[in-house]
């Protein structure tokens, strides 16, 4: 079972007519982290109190259509465009009008990419895990579209996918291991909750793999790690080419996709030193 983060500091927020569970602890310059799928804010419960004990407020949310958090209907409501304009929105409603720290991963990177992109003086500092630059992803080889990757192609068959992850044994199977099911499912089997969790994958591939994406002007660490199952090192190795601010890359040993529960402390660790050494302004 995934830990569990403190209670009193989980509430509702409204933001673009979407509501929205949130935790939010600590003082001090906010650190936004950003879940992916098939996840929720608890991915970040051990990351959580070490980047609160360093000094950051440290914010997390249920992203639109996942755990707690609203999920509306239609594929249109999770273009990449409506997830990134719900962080601004968001931030808004909990008075946090400075630069923030952003840390994402898998689909949460890309969100945090996507935040960087479109509105960079709302960013300080990107830690993006698993996930490249949008640019960097979509031009992946082989190794990523048909290796690693496969599997965002059946995410797309309507009801199929839903009734492969949701049977006996499915998600556990797709998940190889790397996390406990028995909670994403219970989250999932609610009505229409992995059709909304799927529609990120429904409505932007495409657009993810042809669109011609900006340059990050935002200081990036990347991070992958090297049991990923489900990324290819290159496409976040050479998201390098993309940014026009400091990167650093740093690959994490024996490791599976699942950085934030299976290296939480290092995952830490790292982001600290990276926000130490970028704070923004």
């Amino acid at each position: 079972m995934t830990a569990a983060l403190d209670v009193s500091a989980v509430r509702h927020v409204q933001a673009r007519g979407l509501r929205f569970r949130v935790f939010e602890q600590g003082q001090g310059t906010p650190v936004l982290l950003l879940h992916g799928f098939p996840d929720s804010l608890e991915t970040w419960a051990q990351v959580a109190p070490v980047l609160r004990d360093a000094g950051y407020r440290v914010v997390a949310f249920d992203q639109r259509g996942f755990a707690g958090s609203d999920a509306p209907a239609g594929t249109a409501s999770y273009r990449m465009q409506e997830l990134v304009d719900d962080v601004p929105a968001l931030l808004d409603a909990l008075g946090i009008h400075e630069p923030v720290h952003v840390m994402g991963h898998d689909w949460g990177s890309m969100v945090a990419w996507g935040v960087a992109l479109a509105h960079p003086a709302r960013v300080r500092a990107l830690v993006t895990i698993s996930v490249g630059h949008p640019q960097s992803y979509g031009r992946a080889g082989l190794e990523q579209k048909l290796g690693k990757g496969l599997y965002v192609l059946w995410f797309q068959l309507r009801r199929v996918a839903e009734s492969y992850l949701l049977r006996a044994g499915g998600m556990q199977r797709w998940l190889g291991g790397g996390r406990d099911a028995q909670e994403v499912v219970a989250q999932m089997q609610r009505p229409g909750r992995l059709t909304a969790a799927l529609n990120w994958y429904r409505a932007n591939l495409l657009p993810i793999l042809f669109r011609r994406w900006p340059r990050c002007q935002r200081p990036t660490l990347g991070i992958w790690s090297s049991e990923d199952a489900y990324l290819a090192e290159g496409q976040m190795r050479d998201s390098q080419r993309y940014v026009d601010a400091p990167w650093a890359y740093q690959r994490i040993e024996a490791c599976g996709h699942w950085v934030q529960l299976e290296q939480p402390q290092r995952l830490a660790e790292l982001a600290i030193d990276w926000f130490r050494q970028h704070p923004g302004r």
